[in-house]
């Protein structure tokens, strides 16, 4: 199965519509082909039903020669999302393929998963966000998402969402040493970065099971967290480091 297959049927199950992921056109996916060029779903496709007409294959250079523009307007985004395709007859790449394409630089992030999961969001509309990103519950929530996550306060979409994404995943690896599992975007959705397709299904997965649980334990009086201790225990613990290698994590 080559990325782009991979990619499709990452896009399907995000999209499956009994897991609540996200609806209509809403998310989106990408994978990095080689040193120059990545694959992003394509403006207005959607994830559930997505096939190789909704992927739009970009220069990945030119993608990220975005970021340096001051003062760009949305028109001159759109020209520049279609100047950046690999081919013509693909179509016009969603604004958010900037972020995508910073993030396909990472160290071993090959895949990249956009959604807008309702529990996540739910806490993300809310004032306990923070503590959801910085704080873990369950093992099997540190295994998935990391021992925390990257929290980017809400701004506008486009050039500026894409800037403050690269912003707190910058400070992240310089605290964590390594990219984050999963970016949260308040008011927004999440973000789920791997080395592999299932790695972002799994981390997409883990997150709103997490919130659903956080949701659950705040009904009861609040959340139990973990202990930073106990938090760095599990991330460190060789039998989770093996099982993450079997689980393609």
């Amino acid at each position: 199965m080559n990325s782009v297959q991979e990619l499709l049927q990452l896009s399907h199950e995000l999209g499956d519509k009994s897991r609540e992921l996200a609806i209509l056109g809403e998310g989106n996916t990408s994978t990095r082909l080689d040193d120059e060029l990545f694959a992003v779903k394509a403006s207005g496709s959607s994830l559930q039903n997505l096939d190789e007409s909704g992927v739009a294959r970009c220069k990945i250079a030119d993608v990220l020669a975005l970021f340096e523009r001051e003062n760009i307007s949305d028109e001159e985004i759109e020209e520049a999302l279609l100047a950046a395709r690999a081919f013509e007859s693909d179509r016009k790449p969603s604004t958010e393929a900037l972020f995508h394409a910073y993030l396909l630089t990472l160290p071993d992030v090959n895949f990249v998963g956009h959604t807008h999961p309702i529990a996540c969001n739910s806490i993300l509309s809310s004032s306990r966000a923070l503590d959801f990103a910085t704080k873990r519950m369950f093992p099997d929530e540190i295994v998935c998402c990391g021992p925390a996550s990257a929290l980017v306060p809400y701004v506008n979409p486009g050039v500026p969402l894409a800037r403050a994404i690269r912003d707190e995943v910058e400070g992240y690896r310089t605290q964590f040493g390594r990219a984050p599992r999963l970016v949260l975007l308040q008011n927004h959705g999440i973000i789920a970065l791997g080395k592999t397709a299932n790695a972002v299904l799994a981390t997409t997965l883990m997150a709103e099971k997490a919130a659903k649980i956080f949701i659950g334990a705040a009904s009861l009086g609040g959340p139990k967290f973990l202990s930073e201790l106990e938090v760095e225990y599990i991330a460190g613990w060789t039998a989770e480091h093996y099982r993450q290698r079997v689980l393609r994590l």
